[in-house]
C-alpha cells in the first residue's frame, strides 16, 4: 500500500483531514477571489454587462460545479475506494475514463448553449443590452467547455489519490496570470485591442487550457501515484458505472442548486436589470461557499472513499462528521459576517442604489443560513466517497421544492422580494438538516450494503 494510501487509512482524523485541506481551502479562497475580481473588471463595463454576467453565472457554476463536484466526485471516489481495496490496476486506468467522460461532457455542454444559452438568458429575466452581453459572454466560455470539464476530471483523479496539493498549486499559478490578464483582455493595454466581455471570457478559458496541460503531464509523463498507460485502453462498462452511479446522481444534486439560483433570479428580473444584478452579485457569495466547502470536501470524500473501500465504516462516519462540523462553523461565520456588513461586499461590484439595496436584503435574511449550507455540502461530498448518494439527492430536492415553492407563494402574497429570499434561506436549512438526518440514521449501510463496501469498489477494466 502506497504511503499517501496509508495515510488516509490510519492516520488522526482531525490532523490529517486539516492537512489535506489546508491547500485545497486556500486554492478555493483564491478561486473566489479570481471571480470576484473578475466581476469587478466587468462590472467597469456598466449594469447591464454586470447583469449579463450575472446571468450567465448559474449556468457557469453549473457546469464547474457538475465537472468537479459531481462528476468530479465521482472519479474521486472510484479512485479513492479502488486504491483503499488495493486495486491499484483499476486506479491507473480510471485517469482514461475520467478524461473521456470530460471530452464528451464537455462536446455536449457546448452544444447545448448553442441550441439553447439565449433563451435560457432572456427566461431569467435578461433583455435589452443584458441579454446581448449574457449571449456574447456565455457563447465565449461556453465554446471551450471542454477545458473546464477535462481540467476538473483530471484534477479529481488526482485529488483521488490524496494529492491535494497539486491542483491547489495549478490553481494559484493560474490566478497569478489570470488576474493581471482579464483586464488586458477587457480593456486593452498597448497593442491589445480591448474585447469588452469577451476579454473575460477567454482569460478565463486560457486558465483553463494551461492547467489542463498541466494534469496531463503529470498523470501519464510525471511522478505520481498513478501510472497511466500511454495509449487508451478499451473502455468497459464497469469502472464507468462506478463513476457514473455516484457522478449522475450528484450531477442532479447540482442541477437543484443552480435551478434554484436560476429561478431565484427570474424572480428578481420582475424588478428591472438592478434588482438582478443586486440578486446576482449577492447570491455569488452564496455560490463562493461552494468552492470553499469543496476545498475541504475534496479530502472529506477521499478519506471516506478509501476507508469504505478498506472496510472501516467507523472510520468512514468519524471524518464525515468532523469535516461536517469544520464546514458548517466556516460558513456560518462567513454568512453572519455578511449579513451585519453587506455594503462591505455589494461595495465592491457598484454603486447602483437598487442594486446595493437589493443584495443587500439578500444577504441579511440568507446569509444566517450558510452554516446549514456548510454542513449539507461537506455530508454530501463525504456520501460521494461512500458512494451512496441518494439521500444528497433526496436533500437537494428537499431545497429546491422549499426554495422556489415558497418564493412564489411569497410572490403571490405580496411578500415581495424579502419573502423570495427568507424561502431561500429555509431552503438552505432543509439541505442540511436531511443530509445530517440521513447520515445520523444509518442511511450509507442500510439495504444494499455491498455497494459501500470493498466488494463494489470500482471493477478493474475488462473484469
Amino acid at each position: 500500500m502506497d504511503d499517501r494510501t496509508r495515510r488516509l487509512l490510519h492516520g488522526p482524523i482531525g490532523p490529517t483531514l486539516l492537512r489535506l485541506a489546508a491547500p485545497n481551502v486556500v486554492v478555493m479562497l483564491v478561486q473566489a477571489l479570481v471571480g470576484l475580481i473578475e466581476t469587478a473588471f466587468v462590472a467597469g463595463l456598466g449594469t447591464d454587462a454586470l447583469a449579463g454576467m450575472a446571468l450567465v453565472f448559474p449556468l457557469l457554476m453549473l457546469v464547474q460545479m457538475i465537472s468537479a463536484g459531481a462528476m468530479g466526485g465521482g472519479i474521486l471516489s472510484a479512485v479513492a475506494r479502488s486504491l483503499g481495496a488495493g486495486r491499484r490496476a483499476a486506479a491507473d486506468e480510471l485517469a482514461w475514463y475520467a478524461a473521456a467522460i470530460g471530452l464528451g461532457l464537455g462536446l455536449l455542454t457546448t452544444a447545448a448553449d448553442l441550441a439553447f444559452g439565449p433563451a435560457l438568458y432572456r427566461a431569467m429575466g435578461g433583455a435589452g443590452a443584458s441579454l446581448e452581453a449574457a449571449a456574447t459572454y456565455g457563447g465565449v466560455v461556453f465554446a471551450g467547455a471542454v477545458l473546464i470539464w477535462l481540467f476538473n476530471a483530471l484534477a479529481a483523479v488526482i485529488r483521488g489519490t490524496g494529492n491535494m496539493a497539486l491542483p491547489a498549486a495549478v490553481t494559484c499559478a493560474g490566478a497569478v496570470v489570470l488576474v493581471p490578464l482579464s483586464p488586458v483582455l477587457i480593456y486593452g493595454l498597448g497593442p491589445v485591442p480591448g474585447l469588452g466581455i469577451v476579454g473575460g471570457g477567454v482569460a478565463v478559458l486560457a486558465y483553463y487550457a494551461v492547467g489542463t496541460a498541466v494534469f496531463v503531464h503529470h498523470l501519464w509523463w510525471g511522478r505520481g501515484l498513478l501510472r497511466p498507460a500511454a495509449r487508451p485502453p478499451r473502455l468497459a462498462w464497469p469502472p464507468l458505472r462506478e463513476i457514473l452511479r455516484v457522478g449522475a446522481v450528484s450531477s442532479i444534486v447540482s442541477a437543484t442548486t443552480n435551478l434554484t439560483i436560476a429561478v431565484a433570479t427570474a424572480f428578481a428580473g420582475a424588478a428591472g436589470p438592478a434588482a438582478v444584478a443586486g440578486y446576482g452579485t449577492g447570491a455569488r457569495l452564496e455560490y463562493l461557499l461552494v468552492p470553499l466547502v469543496f476545498g475541504l470536501g475534496a479530502p472529506i470524500g477521499a478519506m471516506v472513499g478509501t476507508s469504505i473501500g478498506a472496510g472501516d465504516r467507523a472510520r468512514a462516519l468519524r471524518v464525515a462528521w468532523t469535516g461536517a462540523a469544520i464546514a458548517g462553523g466556516l460558513t456560518e461565520a462567513i454568512g453572519v459576517a455578511a449579513a451585519l456588513w453587506p455594503a462591505a461586499f455589494l461595495g465592491l461590484f457598484g454603486s447602483d442604489p437598487q442594486m446595493i439595496a437589493t443584495g443587500t436584503r439578500y444577504l441579511v435574511l440568507v446569509g444566517p443560513f450558510y452554516g446549514f449550507a456548510g454542513v449539507g455540502l461537506a455530508l454530501y461530498f463525504a456520501a460521494q466517497g461512500a458512494g451512496r448518494v441518494g439521500w444528497p439527492l433526496v436533500a437537494g430536492l428537499a431545497r429546491t421544492a422549499v426554495s422556489i415553492g415558497g418564493g412564489w407563494l411569497a410572490l403571490r402574497l405580496g411578500a415581495g422580494l424579502d419573502g423570495v429570499f427568507l424561502a431561500l434561506g429555509l431552503g438552505l436549512a432543509a439541505l442540511g438538516l436531511v443530509n445530517a438526518g440521513a447520515v445520523a440514521a444509518g442511511a450509507w449501510f442500510r439495504g444494499d450494503a455491498d455497494r459501500s463496501g470493498p466488494v463494489a469498489v470500482a471493477a478493474a477494466p475488462g473484469e
